[in-house]
């Protein structure tokens, strides 16, 4: 199976090959195989579609996906989800790309590449819109009506 990184790949683990273990790469990865460990790479993994990683956690700058992933991956740059892609964990980037035919099941954190804490980032986005607070608008025209109508005479 051609590699699908741009650049030069530095290892490769292919198809029919087992590796289980740690495995840290200067430059880019390509399984084609089954890997089951730690990965880091300094550059770009790629999982091809008959690629089946089982790791707790994945990092490198970036990685696409066309074959199975267990377990989390985390990019500096960029997540390609391919058409025959499974993965099986969290996905946190600052820029995913997921063709259709993808299957995910994990929680997905998009940072945009913001060195910000990201959930602040969209609270400060909501909360820098217009405020209306209904229940204080509601009790002053309450009190408009309630005062508006004629009181009744004791009798």
């Amino acid at each position: 199976m051609p590699p699908k990184i741009e650049g030069s790949i530095n290892s490769i683990i292919g198809e029919g090959s087992v590796f289980q273990g740690k495995f840290f790469v200067h430059g880019s990865f390509q399984v084609d195989g089954k890997f089951e460990g730690e990965i880091r790479t300094e550059e770009h993994l790629y999982v091809g579609e008959t690629g089946k990683v089982k790791t707790e956690v994945i990092r490198a700058k970036k990685i696409t996906v066309a074959g199975v992933v267990l377990g989390d991956i985390e990019a500096l740059e960029e997540v390609r989800l391919l058409s025959t892609g499974r993965v099986l964990g969290n996905v946190t980037a600052p820029q995913l790309t997921m063709e259709p035919g993808v299957v995910v099941k994990g929680s997905i954190n998009i940072t945009a590449g913001q060195k910000k804490d990201v959930d602040k980032l969209i609270e400060d986005a909501y909360s820098s819109g217009p405020v209306i607070n209904f229940d204080s608008i509601f009790e002053e025209e309450k009190k408009k009506v309630i005062e508006g109508k004629p009181k009744e005479s004791g009798k």
